[in-house]
């Protein structure tokens, strides 16, 4: 019998991945993740600015964010201790009390129960990252995974747009209490698909020659010495406790090239986050009104960045990890320049709607493709732990270009700050690439990086 012809099978796999039964779990847990994020980051830079606020101290709100830096200090503990279920029902449900008692509460403006909300949505979203993206890496092969972040980006976009279109429509025609309690309601909804979870088995250690023999805390060479042992690492292994498990997430930055890679990652977010941190005050500045910068932003804006996670999917599939980063990193540098001619006086309404949706679909599938990237990184066996750690040192410190952005807005102007950031931007994914076509780090980035 002769062999299917290649374009069957491939047909036939790619069939096979959408039906992949753990999308739609990890679509309810990204989309949970985005609704309180899409909320607070288009209402309250609005808020902010008509209050008075100037843009290098808007900037200083991306500190509120700081558990997405942080977060690698926790992640060992959720990759080795409980259960995957058990961390993302109790981040879930402590999500909606919060919400809950926000409605209770009331706020108004700049207060300081508004800002410690906002930081404690954002110490849960953030943990229950790290329990949802080594579930990813977990349950997913590389092709999977590429298309996993076409969705996970696509779902956490679209709780922005449920956050930042939908509830803020429905914050500026009722009130704080009525918008929270519908934020509640949905985190709801979202949490039911975590409650018919399966827990996955444990991942065995990496067999990977470029991890190491035995890609543990006891096994680096530059580990304290309280981490040391002359015990071999197995898949029975018990977890590692006390100094070892506080230092694990050390342990696995000093794995060959993992700080490298981290630090160019950083380079190229930097310069994205410089510019894109400056758009949503640089529209109000401009004229656009609150509706309609719900509407552009929220809705389009967001809406728009859907069809960017289907593309980074699809590209994923079909060119692979390296031309879909470096194409959509040089891309995202000419939406930056659609906003510096805007800030110029060039284009008017017409010209900042272009760009709208030029940065959610483009802007879009660059993360796709770094984040599909920075799960071929980790390994399986500390998945959360590796993950978090590329995120929170290469993207979640990038919120730093937030506040360079503001403070070149401040200074010299929104022309002069979106030029900056885009190039920037650019040089820094340059950077990247040539990094990894000389510097693949291991088997699995090896695998899927072309």
């Amino acid at each position: 019998m002769s062999a299917a012809p290649p374009t069957v099978t491939a047909n036939a796999r790619r069939a096979d991945l959408l039906r992949t039964p753990h999308l739609p779990l990890l679509a309810a847990l990204y989309t949970a993740q985005g609704l309180p994020y899409g909320f607070f980051t288009l209402a309250l830079p609005v808020l902010m600015r008509e209050a008075g606020w100037s843009l290098t101290a808007l900037g200083f709100l991306q500190f509120l964010a700081a558990p997405w830096v942080l977060k690698m200090l926790w992640a060992p503990l959720v990759d080795h201790h409980g259960t995957r279920r058990a961390w993302l029902l109790s981040m879930q449900l402590s999500s909606c009390a919060l919400a809950l008692a926000m409605a209770a509460m009331g706020f108004h403006e700049g207060s300081i129960g508004l800002f410690v909300a906002v930081f404690a949505f954002n110490l849960l979203a953030a943990t229950q990252d790290v329990a949802t993206d080594g579930l990813a890496v977990r349950l997913l092969d590389a092709q999977q995974r590429g298309l996993a972040n076409g969705i996970q980006v696509g779902a956490y976009r679209f709780g922005m747009v449920l956050g930042g279109g939908l509830l803020l429509w429905l914050f500026a025609r009722t009130s704080w209490s009525v918008t929270f309690l519908a934020m509640a309601a949905l985190l709801a909804l979202f949490t039911l698909p975590v409650w018919r979870m399966a827990e996955p088995p444990p991942s065995p250690p990496s067999t990977d020659p470029t991890e190491g023999p035995h890609p543990h805390p006891h096994s680096h060479p530059h580990a304290p010495a309280a981490l040391l042992s002359a015990e071999p690492v197995t898949a029975t292994a018990p977890p590692p406790r006390g100094l070892a498990l506080a230092l694990l997430w050390w342990h696995r930055a000093l794995r060959p090239g993992v700080l490298p890679l981290a630090g160019l990652i950083f380079c190229f977010r930097f310069g994205d986050q410089m510019a894109s941190g400056l758009i949503t005050p640089f529209l109000l500045d401009h004229g656009v009104n609150k509706p309609t910068l719900a509407l552009m932003k929220g809705a389009v804006g967001s809406g728009t960045s859907l069809a960017g996670a289907a593309l980074g999917g699809w590209l994923m599939l079909r060119m692979g990890r390296r031309q879909a980063l470096l194409g959509s990193g040089l891309a995202q540098v000419g939406v930056f320049g659609l906003y510096a001619l805007a800030a110029t006086g060039w284009g008017g309404m017409p010209l900042l709607w272009v760009a709208t949706v030029a940065e959610g679909v483009i802007g879009t599938v660059a993360t796709v493709a770094l984040f599909s990237l920075m799960m071929d990184a980790a390994d399986p066996a500390h998945a959360g732990t590796d993950y978090t750690l590329l995120g929170s040192v290469g993207f979640s410190l990038a919120t730093l270009g937030g506040i360079a952005g503001g403070m070149v807005g401040d200074a010299l102007g929104y022309t002069a700050a979106f030029v900056a950031g885009g190039l920037l931007s650019g040089a820094g994914v340059v950077a990247l690439v040539r990094w990894l076509d000389a510097h693949p780090l291991n088997a699995r980035v090896h695998a899927a990086w072309h």
